[in-house]
């Protein structure tokens, strides 16, 4: 194929130089968290990669959404673990859950870190995993944190041309 020829291509199907460097960041991002999760041997590996691509792709900040992410991993983790340990999971024990999490963000002014911890709530509590929930919780919160660091790392080394982070 002649130069003109690719051009004619990518334009058709709307590639830029810009969208081709997004792809390529995102997907050595994933692949690098992807391999670190492994390397730690986290048991459900696959969280640091997600959060990488949650970070490097949102039309928020990524230091921003970053922080978002690790506070609300941070306390949907510990208060999953903390109902799953006192309470058996039902329907009733997960919607208050939610709900004392969305307080409780609301208390520590966490207002826009409230939909990750009520994600991370909702794993913990209702995805049976044969682990103490503790541990469970903590494992959760590694992998995301994995991913978020990668992010920001990434973010840092490898600035899109246009200022684009």
């Amino acid at each position: 194929m002649t130069g003109s020829t690719i051009g004619k291509v990518t334009q058709l199907l709307g590639l830029n130089r810009h969208s081709l460097l997004i792809s390529l960041r995102t997907a050595v991002a994933s692949v690098l968290s992807y391999l670190l999760a492994k390397g730690l041997r986290l048991p459900e590996f696959y969280w640091a990669p997600i959060s990488t691509i949650v970070i490097l792709l949102s039309t928020i900040d990524p230091l921003t959404l970053a922080w978002q992410r690790f506070l609300g991993t941070a306390v949907g983790a510990a208060l999953g673990a903390l109902i799953a340990t006192h309470f058996t999971g039902n329907w009733m024990v997960y919607g208050a859950g939610i709900f004392v999490c969305g307080v409780l963000s609301a208390i520590l002014r966490l207002h826009s870190a409230y939909r990750f911890a009520a994600i991370t709530l909702t794993i913990v509590l209702l995805v049976t995993h044969g682990r103490p929930p503790w541990t469970l919780a903590l494992h959760r919160f590694i992998e995301v944190s994995l991913g978020i660091v990668v992010a920001l790392l990434v973010t840092l080394v490898w600035r899109l041309p246009n200022g684009d982070i």
